[in-house]
């Protein structure tokens, strides 16, 4: 297993070495710069020019690539355009951490929800649950994030007020436990809308998954032998259903950190998201640049460790 990691990890540097030089050429490509947004007719046009010039944008697009690049493998990605030349690291380890937490409860809350519900439904087909759940699984697939998040907000927000509608904290006079659970208390609306398409997705895996285990011989040769069902289903449906969930959750683990846009945008949640969303309007390129990479790192470490899963869950996978 230590070696399939340390190859794993090997085969990541040409990965992101490839991922780079298409998100620079893609950044190089895009019509416009950063002081496209900022002209000012009042301004003589030699000052933009000066600035692109002290920034190296006019130099030949190879030798900007190499410049990069040689500084973002010792984890400086540069300066932001936009936000008065602070350090593009500043700003994304400033909101690393809201993203990850709240990818952390969307994550959950798609766990206890969806694996109890699509067992629930396999072992009991075509009852009411199991046509309430697949109605909310079209639905939760049907109706985008935003939308369900501006549901969220107008009724649980400013109808009921039981939740927040953006931040992080209510103040920063507190600390601790109470921090903790105001922080939970904030992100359960943007977790939960995070969340719900997930859910969905998860739900019917796992139904269809758990169905199709049940009518295996080896399922129907340990309930001949007497075995109890809750053994047959924790022992051995359980464990070959989920083989297909922790890809899911492979994948998951990329797409909600770097998803998570337009849910901390409708949130007004100060992430990632947000500062890749308003990077990409103000052309902020070192910002662009940085958290695709940074996404990207995700979406390969998430494949890894769901590979490192299949072999914990299933002892007949082996990586020798």
């Amino acid at each position: 297993m230590y070696k399939y990691i340390i190859r794993r990890i090997l085969v990541f540097i040409p990965m992101l070495f490839a991922l780079s030089i298409i998100v620079f050429a893609l950044a190089k490509a895009a019509p416009g710069d950063p002081f496209t947004t900022m002209l000012d007719p009042n301004v003589d046009r030699q000052v933009y020019e000066d600035r692109k010039e002290a920034l190296g944008l006019n130099d030949p697009v190879p030798v900007q690539y190499a410049r990069w690049i040689g500084k973002a493998v010792q984890g400086d990605f540069g300066e932001s355009i936009v936000y008065n030349g602070r350090p593009v690291m500043d700003l994304i380890s400033a909101r690393f951490w809201n993203t990850i937490y709240l990818g952390l409860v969307a994550l959950f809350f798609t766990i206890i929800v969806a694996i109890p519900i699509g067992i629930y439904s396999a072992r009991n087909p075509y009852s009411l649950l199991d046509y309430a759940a697949t109605g909310f699984g079209f639905i939760g697939l049907a109706i985008p994030n935003f939308f369900f998040g501006l549901l969220a907000i107008y009724f649980l927000s400013i109808q009921f007020g039981w939740f927040p509608a953006q931040g992080t904290v209510s103040g920063n006079e507190v600390s601790g436990l109470k921090e903790f659970l105001d922080r939970l208390h904030h992100m359960f609306l943007p977790g939960i809308t995070l969340g719900l398409a997930s859910t969905a997705t998860y739900m019917r895996y796992m139904r269809s998954e758990v169905l199709d285990v049940l009518g295996s011989d080896y399922i129907r040769t340990a309930k001949a032998k007497g075995m109890a069902d809750r053994n047959v289903l924790y022992k051995h449906t359980l464990r070959n259903a989920l083989i297909p969930i922790i890809t899911l959750m492979g994948f998951e683990f990329g797409v909600l950190v770097g998803g998570a846009v337009i849910t901390e945008r409708v949130f007004n949640y100060p992430g990632l998201g947000t500062l890749f969303l308003d990077a990409i309007i103000n052309r902020d390129y070192p910002i662009v640049m940085a958290l695709t990479l940074i996404f990207g790192v995700f979406i390969l470490v998430g494949n890894l460790l769901a590979d490192i899963f299949y072999s914990i869950v299933d002892p007949r996978i082996r990586y020798d």
